[in-house]
């Protein structure tokens, strides 16, 4: 398998071409992660804080580059999945007390991590142009990581999942931490790079430089979906 140059890193300089993953289709679970109102939309907490505060300009390319990149090919890789009839799954932040006294100490601390989004209320919905439907696997974390504090590993092993197609935010955040459990657990894992983002875009390069090979391969919207629609 060829992956892109950009996130081989010094562990790796020397190998040109990586063992194909073998994927089965019916058994490849997209997952995505934590594209909700509160971080995607401009009306947010956290978009209204900056404007107010004066950082704005720190943050609108992060908001731009989600609106322009990082949702639209969220989307591609949702229609995609659910022409062809494949399972479906969102991991968000959303605590179940109002209060958030069930949030992770993590989530708790101040600063970006204080995050409190109770479960029913807007900021922890997933931004409308991908909003879960009838039978897609919704899973609720009070925590960074989808497979920690959670249900999900034990759902993909009753499904039978071998192999996790994950997009979302943030790359070197909670992403990071979803695809080292599934990568932990023997999964099979296709970080989608221009489905994910970081507030610092650095960060997010570093992040799947780091990941890549190890615990995934990193790849393209369009590459990812070849990879399935090949096996179809």
């Amino acid at each position: 398998m060829k992956l892109d140059r950009k996130y081989v890193s010094f562990y790796y300089d020397q190998v040109e071409d990586f063992p194909d993953y073998k994927i089965d289709p019916k058994k490849t679970m997209l997952l995505l992660i934590d594209l909700q109102n509160e971080f995607c939309h401009l009306e947010g907490k956290e978009a209204q804080e900056f404007k107010a505060t004066g950082v704005w300009d720190q943050w609108k390319p992060y908001f731009d580059h989600m609106a322009n990149t990082t949702i639209p090919n969220a989307k591609k890789l949702l229609d995609f999945f659910r022409a062809n009839n494949l399972p479906v799954s969102f991991g968000r932040i959303a605590c179940l007390r109002e209060d958030g006294e069930d949030r992770s100490p993590v989530q708790k601390t101040e600063g970006w991590n204080n995050m409190l989004m109770p479960v029913d209320s807007w900021a922890a919905q997933m931004v409308d142009d991908l909003a879960p439907i009838k039978n897609e696997i919704v899973v609720n974390k009070t925590t960074d990581s989808v497979t920690t504090g959670t249900n999900y590993l034990q759902l993909l092993r009753y499904m039978g999942i071998t192999t996790v197609v994950v997009g979302g935010i943030v790359t070197d955040q909670c992403v990071a931490s979803t695809v080292r459990g599934l990568a932990d657990e023997g999964l099979q894992v296709l970080t989608v790079e221009d489905a994910c983002a970081s507030a610092d875009m650095e960060l997010h390069d570093a992040e799947l430089k780091i990941m890549n090979v190890i615990y995934t391969y990193v790849v393209k919207t369009q590459e990812a979906i070849d990879l399935i629609q090949k096996e179809l």
